[in-house]
């Protein structure tokens, strides 16, 4: 445990930048590659425009039959 006593021989202030370091890292890191992974697939617009295109050509289609 020669890490430990070394990391404990470090002042306050010091040890709060290295951890706070390390959580911002892990962080980022598990932002990014969510960013990544869920970036790659993009299924859900897909889906949402091809449903929008439905229910706009559903409404003019109705507002045709109205005006009829």
């Amino acid at each position: 445990m020669a890490g430990m006593s070394g990391f404990r021989s470090l002042a306050p202030k010091t040890k709060n930048a290295i951890v706070a370091g390390g959580l911002s890292a892990f962080v980022f890191g598990v932002y990014f590659y969510t960013m990544r992974a869920v970036g790659g697939t993009d299924e859900l617009q897909v889906a949402i425009n091809k449903f929008e295109e439905e229910k706009g050509q559903k409404e003019a289609e109705a507002s045709l039959s109205s005006k009829v």
